[in-house]
């Protein structure tokens, strides 16, 4: 995550300032109509207080500088009583080290140390509220939590999710009547004594039931934490190279509600951490879905599905383990995306200040050359350290944009001698695309919740209004969630979509739909619960179609298990739902 010379860090940091210093088969739900006045300015408006989600992440800390501190939480954005809207699962912590209690805490919890669960009361109400309804969905994790992953792995219509932790993995299995039931020990996908990061779902094999990838980080216990020095000779946090890498799981679904632990005869030659990104997309256009995993600190790896149940790895051949330069990076959020508008996904990965975020442009057959530079989003993110992330077209004008959420992880001297309790602060990035194969950081010009200083780690993307633009829950270690609500895409045309299997009995995760325009080139987007940092995302697709929109376009689908559907006339503006077998 950071380079282990922390006198090289500072110097770089000083040369850098001186520089620069539902959905289904209809309309969509209706729009909140609770939206606060703002400033023409303001783009994007933070409101999760104003909605009723009052959260506030509990790191532990005690100024040991234990490293969990400052690697959690992810967060989650799942319909899971199916009304349409999307609600909210937001991962806790505890307490960290042996004997500490909370009186050892610097800052203390504010509310209940478990996992809450809100429910979105939008379609019932037509005014965007939350309703805490932890207690009553049976939810009671209360371990140290990293991230979450959404996805029915059983099949039975309601979306399940898979918690990871410090300690392992928690399994709950959505009852389908508003309750939750711990099955990790049945199922058999505990991730044990794993510290889990960021997970997927994904039909790797095509049998129809969604596999589960759990990202491990680093072999880790307080009791032996390691004492590292900035070059202040102040106590901070340790690189992660201080400890050793843990390997990943691969669980293939068995289809009766169990898994078994594949990882050694599926990803031949080891799946080795530590791992903290994870992406499934179909990198090399073969039709089968591949795994592409973010390290912290060394290469990063690109599983490559050989259609047979196994996976090679081939990040150094296809160019995608280490930069340009050849160098490794320290690698957190991740997203796959058509930024380009040519068919194939290219990968954009959040990095340590020092590297800078990089982009990985797809030539269209798996191979990737690195484009931070081209691009214009390299320089930007120096001096940032970039956790979530996502391809998002929050203006609808056809082109994916890309948010990007910062926090660091040593300490900030000024903060520190401002005497902040977890001065590991920065601010958040929006970089525009502008179509030509580079971007522009718009941030300052996006409203005020951009000049917020906060460590903000995993985010979670999706529409959570309905009003057809992208919104973005915001985890934020030791700090409030933030709601970000997106205020100007949906004065674009756009398109929503909802992509179901055959039978409609879930959500088809990984699936790739093109939208085509008449005059215009058409639009690959993909339905995906996974990527950024430790997050579940909205498995929606919305397709930003710019000014001119037309009433309706035709929608062609490749679906996780190979084979194509074309729809001729889906009407814009509203979301709609296509399932598998259904085409007309």
């Amino acid at each position: 995550m950071y380079d282990h010379f922390r006198v090289k860090r500072a110097l770089l940091v000083l040369a850098v300032t001186a520089l620069g210093a539902a959905c289904g088969g209809g309309s969509a739900a209706p729009p909140a109509s609770n939206a606060p006045a703002k400033p023409a300015a303001d783009w994007i408006v933070e409101r999760a207080h104003d909605v009723g989600i009052d959260f506030v992440h509990f790191n532990g800390m005690s100024g040991e500088r234990y490293y969990p501190e400052i690697m959690a939480p992810g967060v989650g954005l799942f319909d899971y009583d199916n009304d349409g809207d999307l609600d909210v699962y937001l991962v806790q912590s505890q307490m960290l080290g042996k004997g500490k209690t909370l009186k050892d805490a610097i800052l203390p919890p504010k509310g209940p140390l478990k996992d809450r669960l809100y429910r979105n009361d939008l379609k019932e109400t037509g005014t965007l509220h939350f309703t805490d309804v932890t207690d009553a969905s049976g939810i009671d994790v209360e371990t140290y939590g990293m991230g979450v992953a959404a996805g029915d792995y059983d099949n039975d219509g309601f979306v399940d999710l898979y918690r990871t932790g410090l300690k392992g993995a928690v399994l709950l299995h959505n009852n389908g009547n508003g309750t939750f039931s711990d099955v990790t020990a049945k199922a058999g996908a505990g991730d044990p004594d794993g510290w889990g990061v960021s997970a997927a779902f994904v039909d790797y094999d095509r049998d129809g039931f969604l596999d589960l990838f759990v990202g491990n980080y680093l072999l880790y216990t307080t009791d032996a934490d390691i004492d590292c020095l900035a070059v202040t000779g102040q106590h901070d946090y340790c690189p992660p190279n201080s400890y050793r890498a843990q390997p990943s799981r691969l669980y293939h679904n068995r289809g009766n509600g169990t898994f078994e632990d594949v990882t050694r005869k599926a990803l031949l030659g080891g799946a080795y951490g530590p791992a903290l990104g994870v992406s499934t997309a179909d990198f090399d256009g073969d039709g089968w879905l591949d795994i592409y995993v973010g390290n912290d600190g060394v290469a990063n790896q690109l599983w490559i599905n050989q259609k047979n149940g196994t996976f090679k790895e081939n990040a150094f051949l296809a160019g995608a383990a280490v930069n340009g330069a050849g160098n490794a990076e320290a690698s957190m959020g991740i997203d796959a995306g058509d930024f380009d508008n040519d068919g194939d996904e290219d990968l954009f990965i959040t990095n340590w200040l020092a590297q800078m975020n990089i982009l990985y442009v797809n030539d269209g057959k798996g191979a990737f050359e690195d484009a931070k530079a081209a691009s214009g989003l390299g320089p930007p993110s120096l001096a940032k350290t970039g956790f979530g992330t996502a391809w998002w077209d929050y203006d609808n004008d056809s082109w994916l944009d890309l948010l990007t959420l910062n926090g660091s992880v040593s300490i900030i001297e000024a903060q520190a001698r401002a005497k902040d309790p977890f001065p590991l602060k920065m601010k958040n990035q929006l970089y525009r695309n502008l179509g030509n194969g580079r971007f522009e950081d718009v941030s300052a010009k996006a409203g005020a919740v951009f000049q917020l200083e906060e460590v903000n780690r995993g985010g979670a993307f999706g529409d959570i209004d309905n009003d057809g633009d992208v919104d973005v829950l915001v985890g934020v270690a030791a700090g409030p969630t933030r709601l970000l609500i997106d205020t100007v895409g949906n004065a674009n045309g756009w398109i929503g979509l909802r992509l179901l299997t055959a039978g409609g009995k879930r959500d088809a995760l990984g699936a790739r739909v093109v939208v085509q325009r008449p005059n215009a080139v058409p639009l690959w987007r993909r339905s995906r619960s996974d990527g950024s940092y430790a997050s579940a995302n909205d498995p929606r697709v919305v397709v930003g179609l710019g000014p001119s929109a037309p009433a309706s376009v035709g929608v062609r689908v490749v679906w996780p298990d190979g084979k194509t559907e074309a729809w001729t006339a889906v009407a814009t503006g509203r979301y709609s739902t296509l399932t598998e077998g259904q085409a007309k």
